[in-house]
């Protein structure tokens, strides 16, 4: 492997962990990177996972206090979004390069699509604030969608953060600020079962996977200083329209 390849992949994992620390969707950035260096479409994906975990660290380090609040809420979710983020990583392995390969330009256009509503989704829990959500029902099927929307970020993992935001206004009537601290730990969750499943798979690239880890905290750190000073809606757009660009040029292979 040539030593720019290394330094492309560090570059990479530097943008994805400032990305993922101001707006989110590192990964339309990093996972194709990877592609083009030229790992096998499956092999690029668990090393992608497991390359960017590392960078949720910081986020929640830095919320540590918020999930005190969180405790029981977490109890009952978290064991949900571990089983999802274990059962999409178990499907991913089971996925042939070939079927995986046709399938990365749609994965990478409903990631787009999920970055590209996460304002509206905003809005749209904001307005559902202080409604009463105590249909036992309704929070059993939310949970439900928990569980698929985890096995989505096992299996991917771009844009999981929308779903399960939205999930959450569904079962807790909370603030948006308590629910963030929430789909902060579920996503997390998601990617570490992810990733610490994936490290036993054979299929990381080791080599990329710890140049990349260092790219991303470093990239997470150096967001978390400029997130005051940057629009997160530029950067989502710019990271949409990157996202849409590679799609496309993936399909015209």
């Amino acid at each position: 492997m040539m030593h720019y390849h290394y330094l492309i992949a560090l570059a990479a994992a530097l943008a994805a962990g400032f990305i993922n620390a101001i707006a989110g969707g590192g990964t339309l950035v990093s996972f194709p990177v990877l592609l083009a260096l030229g790992l096998p479409p499956v092999a690029a994906n668990v090393t992608n996972t497991l390359a960017l975990c590392p960078g949720y660290v910081g986020g929640i380090w830095a919320q540590r206090r918020d999930f005190a609040a969180q405790k029981k809420r977490l109890i009952t979710i978290l064991p949900i979004s571990m089983l999802g983020g274990i059962a999409g990583g178990l499907i991913l392995l089971n996925t042939g390069e070939k079927v995986f390969n046709g399938i990365i330009p749609y994965l990478i256009i409903l990631a787009c699509i999920l970055l590209a509503i996460q304002v509206p989704v905003k809005k749209w829990m904001q307005s559902r604030s202080g409604k009463a959500h105590d249909n036992r029902i309704k929070q059993i099927g939310a949970a439900l969608l928990l569980l698929i929307a985890s096995v989505y970020g096992g299996y991917f993992g771009a844009g999981v953060s929308v779903i399960v935001i939205a999930i959450l206004g569904l079962i807790y009537d909370d603030s948006l600020t308590s629910l963030n601290v929430l789909k902060q730990a579920i996503s997390f969750s998601i990617n570490i079962s992810a990733a610490i499943y994936f490290s036993f798979s054979g299929k990381v690239n080791w080599s990329f996977a710890i140049v990349m880890m260092i790219g991303a905290i470093t990239g997470g750190m150096i967001g978390g200083k400029f997130a005051s000073r940057i629009k997160p809606g530029v950067l989502r757009w710019v990271v949409i329209v990157t996202g849409f660009a590679a799609a496309l040029i993936y399909w015209l292979k």
